[in-house]
């Protein structure tokens, strides 16, 4: 797998993502996290570069939990819903599905969003077509219990899955840090397992307190989030509530368009903007830049070369369906930006 983070300035280098390790759910650390422990931001790095070569998730270690049901939980469309079998999960999110495989319950997961990337769903039936929902698709594979956010859509679709008798549970998004933990817990309660939502919430704990240590002391480097998707002459700033405001802030940064005043998650980019913002790093996903023409073609859009981040080609990105997916790999998502962004 090619390195999907680099950030490239005066001496090229590269960052990846990869799989979040940790503490386990029974006592002992996981194995991952046991194979080394480094202390510097590089060392952890280069430790996940390592580690995102397989793609894998690492689920808590020790039996997987068996679901005590039914539970009545609380979904954030306003129902109580009642979840009764969890021997047929679906999740309708990549970040929903990576926790339910961490919680060890992998093998009961029946089918995958497009968002779901890591290597152990790639073999599942995908039921959504670019980003919605097929409800035919979905009542095929005969899940006992759907997972979805309030972004999942076509609203119709899931009022037809619902109707069909599935437990639907919806989750609010996660955009945040703080997210994390109640995401898990949510996830966690309606599958019968809270006991294995806590470890987990106490391994990602430990990881996200552990990737922060690495930020170093006065270093608070200018970094613009954009998203852009050039085959569709996209161009977005990221601003409040982008997610990656909250990601930038853990690692000791400072997000660009949050200080210049952008109050929406994403404004539309203009040349102005960007040099009135002027970012030492850029962050973008890594098809965002492809989409682009990679660096090269990211410079000759109006306003980059004029930054520092753009004269300097001091580019930084990660893998699409991990950097805003706010899971169990988010520890390992500040430890690469701490690592690429105050890097010189």
């Amino acid at each position: 797998m090619r390195r999907s983070g680099r950030r490239i300035g005066p001496a090229p280098w590269a960052v990846a993502l990869v799989l979040l390790t940790g503490a386990c759910a029974g006592g002992g650390p996981d194995k991952a996290s046991t194979e080394a422990t480094p202390v510097s931001a590089s060392a952890r790095a280069a430790a996940a570069e390592k580690r995102l070569a397989k793609n894998t998730l690492v689920p808590l270690e020790g039996e997987a939990p068996t679901p005590e049901l039914p539970v009545t939980v609380d979904s954030s469309d306003g129902r109580e819903v009642t979840v009764r079998d969890a021997s047929r999960v679906l999740p309708l999110n990549g970040g929903i599905a990576e926790i339910v495989f961490t919680l060890g319950l992998g093998d009961k997961v029946v089918g995958r969003d497009i968002t779901a990337t890591f290597a152990e769903a790639k073999k599942l039936p995908q039921v959504t077509k670019a980003h919605d929902v097929s409800a035919e698709s979905v009542l095929s594979l005969r899940p006992t219990v759907v997972l979805a956010d309030t972004d999942t859509g076509p609203s119709e679709a899931i009022d037809q899955i619902r109707d069909a008798g599935v437990p639907v549970v919806v989750l609010d998004p996660a955009t945040k840090l703080s997210d994390v933990p109640t995401r898990t817990t949510r996830i966690a309660r309606a599958l019968g397992v809270p006991e294995a939502g806590k470890a987990l919430n106490s391994r990602i704990a430990e990881d996200l307190s552990a990737a922060k240590a690495g930020v170093p002391e006065g270093s608070r480097p200018k970094v613009a989030f954009l998203y852009m998707r050039g085959s569709a002459a996209v161009y977005l700033m990221g601003g409040k509530g982008s997610g990656a405001d909250s990601l930038l802030e853990a690692a000791g940064a400072v997000d660009a368009g949050v200080e210049m005043g952008l109050d929406k998650p994403f404004t539309p980019l203009t040349s102005e903007a960007l040099i009135a913002a002027g970012p030492d790093v850029i962050l973008m996903m890594d098809k965002g830049l492809a989409s682009v023409g990679g660096i090269d073609g990211l410079v000759r859009i109006p306003g980059i070369a004029e930054t520092p981040a753009g004269a300097d080609r001091r580019i930084v990105t990660l893998e699409d369906g991990v950097l805003l997916s706010f899971g169990p790999r988010t520890p390992w998502v500040i430890d690469i930006l701490v690592d690429a962004i105050h890097r010189v």
